[in-house]
């Protein structure tokens, strides 16, 4: 962690699957950078069959740890040492971290929005309506169960994937969950506190329309959206006209990031810097 210019940089990176414009290497390095620490981010485009070999060679250069997207989440768990709790009940890694001599896999995705929402509302005793079952859906309900929730439902339009997302939450946590199949326009029940799109509807598409009952807002309600790009997305400018609180996935995407970078470097990173330099590298 020295900031010597000669020194050999501490290594962390990102392992996708078509890694080209990867606007996350801009804001960790920002944090990098920020802080004065002579760390690098390094952007790999790793495929599916070379996982294995990737990770081997990671954990051999030295690196401190790297990211994951799909459809790596999952299939990097057995090449990893172990999990920490919310990365175990997702079942799904994002974030890995060398601890001595293991990488260890988390997930940051469900953490990064948990802050994101807790600028709003604490979700500790309050009820939720979840769109989804996905990744990102299953990442958000599991740290909100963890944070205390009182009730989520799932509302998802794959039976399987919603009912067995609410089979974990009800074993693994003191949350009650509930299914409902995403059958029309849902119409979100009036003790709903907060309303959480956690699919990839609305992504990179202004016009998407989520299949919900706009007319079931009530004003104050908080309504989030995962998604991040654009960040003002159909859902939010619809709720924001009913008069609900809106949180945009940006906000999500930064705290993952931030949380990231504190696993690997052990300094809490300023959040702002890194909001920064991602808004620039996706060019708002």
């Amino acid at each position: 962690m020295s900031n010597t210019p000669n020194f050999c940089p501490e290594l962390v990176g990102s392992m996708s699957q078509g890694a080209a414009g990867n606007p996350t290497v801009a804001m960790v390095e920002a944090a990098f950078q920020h802080h004065g620490l002579c760390w690098r981010y390094i952007n790999m485009e790793v495929a599916p069959a070379d996982l294995a070999d990737a990770v081997k060679g990671a954990f051999a250069m030295g690196f401190r740890g790297f990211n994951l997207s799909m459809p790596h989440k999952v299939t990097v768990i057995p090449m990893l040492s172990g999990l920490g709790e919310s990365a175990a009940l997702i079942g799904a890694v994002n974030c890995v971290v060398r601890r001595g001599d293991q990488f260890i896999g988390e997930n940051t995705d469900g953490k990064g929005f948990l802050t994101s929402l807790q600028t709003e509302i604490d979700p500790r005793g309050k009820n939720v309506v979840l769109f989804g079952a996905g990744g990102a859906a299953r990442a958000v309900a599991v740290e909100l169960a963890l944070a205390g929730t009182a009730k989520i439902i799932v509302v998802n339009r794959d039976e399987a994937r919603g009912r067995e997302l609410v089979d974990t939450l009800r074993s693994k946590t003191q949350t009650s969950a509930e299914f409902v199949a995403w059958l029309g326009d849902y119409v979100v029940p009036s003790d709903t506190h907060v309303v959480i799109n956690g699919t990839s509807i609305g992504l990179y598409d202004a016009d998407a329309k989520l299949a919900l009952d706009f007319d079931s807002l009530k004003p104050g309600m908080i309504v989030a959206d995962v998604v991040f790009n654009p960040v003002r997305t159909r859902l939010l400018e619809d709720a924001k006209a009913r008069g609900c609180v809106t949180i945009d996935g940006l906000g999500m995407l930064v705290n993952q990031g931030v949380i990231g970078v504190k696993h690997w470097t052990g300094i809490d990173p300023d959040a702002a810097a890194m909001r920064v330099a991602l808004e620039r590298a996706m060019g708002l």
